[in-house]
């Protein structure tokens, strides 16, 4: 049996083999422990098996005294939204992101909409391992549940909000919209009719039937490129099934990618707000040099979205993002967020007159190589010093693993907090050179 993969986030796993109605209600109940007096605001991603961990979920809600606001099926970013707008106390998520279909999970917010902090989350994990099955699940409920009954509203307005919605609608768009069946078209087409558009909506239903494999890749995207010729459409957008990153593709069908959502949104957003960007190590160079561009600060944060916003919160960021399409504009929240993703896209096309394809390429090229190896922790603690001596002309920063900078490239080398394997990501102008940094690194491991 796989191992159930608990984070500080939340957990994921495969249903009814490690991950049952039960384990989740252990968790969230481990969770509303830490939370201050309120009501708490739960969602889904549209997985078939949702509603069942939902159950468990709303059970340890209840159990303790709490108000469970069900929104039913929901993206990421709106249960972010909803839990600020209701003023609840925190909220849960039903996902397993961009996991194959036999996976869901559950992720934590805090009262301010964000996901919660590592700190906040290795102690619900602490929590969730003290307890067992007739813990503190069990006895009569004292709480309810309310559906909510309008889960999008208060989303749609502050992201339209963020752009010349006029200037949009003045462009008839046509759009393509790959939901792939998840949370991601119950506010993406009433975002997008708001906003003028002629849309083609692929895999609307909210019912986790996926028709591709649900990560947002080139690779699994290749019916969504059919899509976009046949609709003649000026852009693809692609969700992953909670709706939280988005992939590209330009007028031509061509995979723009998700490292490239940030970067154009940043550079969109510098060109109108001054202001602080933050990414996080493992992102593309492209919105660091956008911001260089505009001679604005621009800072690093450790892997992970609840540090992408801490620092951004610490910068007073104007944005944010993940190179994994995620987009976080604090208009909107603090969350990673495919609407504001979307919506600054068609502002952007709106603004410049160009095709995406012509926006895409004004930005500078790298290449991304991601490998993996075998190492266990022991072998690894040794490991940054010996890549450091070998790369000693890099600078170094230990952030988060090992990353090494040069003038046009860099490496990161992290261990994996949950498998016995080292990660190398490489970014330099040719997928040779990232490859070459890659593989320069994996031998040094190897002699350890």
């Amino acid at each position: 049996m796989a191992e159930l993969i608990i984070s500080v986030s939340g957990l994921r796993g495969i249903v009814g083999e490690n991950l049952t109605p039960e384990i989740a209600a252990r968790f969230v109940a481990a969770f509303v422990d830490l939370l201050p007096a309120g009501p708490i605001v739960v969602g889904r991603d549209g997985r078939s098996h949702g509603p069942l961990l939902a159950g468990g979920v709303q059970q340890a809600i209840t159990r303790a005294g709490r108000e469970c606001l069900y929104a039913d099926v929901a993206s990421t970013p709106t249960i972010g939204v909803l839990v600020r707008d209701l003023h609840a106390a925190g909220g849960v998520q039903i996902s397993a992101s961009h996991n194959p279909p036999q996976y869901n999970g559950l992720k934590l917010f805090g009262a301010d909409g964000r996901v919660i902090s590592a700190g906040e989350g290795a102690r619900v994990i602490e929590g969730f391992r003290r307890t067992t099955t007739d813990g503190p699940t069990s006895g009569a409920a004292t709480g309810k549940v309310t559906s909510l009954a309008d889960t999008t509203t208060a989303h749609l307005h502050k992201v339209l909000a963020t752009v010349d919605v006029e200037a949009i609608r003045r462009r008839k768009f046509r759009v393509v919209l790959d939901a792939n069946h998840g949370a991601g078209a119950v506010l993406g087409k009433p975002l997008l009719e708001a906003l003028g558009c002629t849309t083609t909506v692929l895999g609307g239903a909210a019912d986790g039937r996926f028709e591709h494999p649900p990560e947002p890749t080139a690779e699994n995207l290749t019916s969504v490129a059919e899509a976009v010729r046949r609709a003649a459409a000026d852009v693809g957008f692609c969700q992953d099934p909670d709706a939280d990153r988005l992939a590209l593709f330009d007028e031509q069908a061509r995979y723009i990618g998700e490292e490239y959502t940030p970067a154009l949104c940043a550079d969109h957003v510098l060109a109108r707000a001054a202001g602080a960007v933050v990414t996080n190590c493992s992102t593309s160079r492209m919105t660091q040099d956008v911001a260089a561009k505009y001679k604005l600060p621009f800072s690093r944060s450790a892997v992970g979205e609840a540090n992408v916003c801490d620092e951004m919160i610490a910068q007073n960021a104007v944005f944010g993002g993940e190179g994994n399409g995620g987009v976080i504009d604090p208009r909107v929240g603090y969350v990673r967020d495919s609407f504001a993703g979307m919506a600054l896209m068609l502002d952007l096309l709106a603004a410049r007159s160009e095709p995406l394809s012509r926006v895409a390429a004004s930005l500078p090229r790298y290449e991304i190589v991601k490998t993996k190896m075998t190492l266990d922790a022991d072998r690894w603690r040794a490991g940054p010093a010996a890549l450091r001596k070998h790369f000693a002309d890099a600078a170094a920063s230990t952030l988060d693993g090992l990353r090494l900078d040069w003038p046009d490239k860099w490496l990161l080398v992290r261990a994996s907090n949950t498998e016995p394997i080292v990660r190398a990501i490489a970014e330099a102008p040719t997928a040779a050179e990232a490859q070459r940094l890659c593989d320069e690194a994996q031998h040094v491991l190897a002699r350890l």
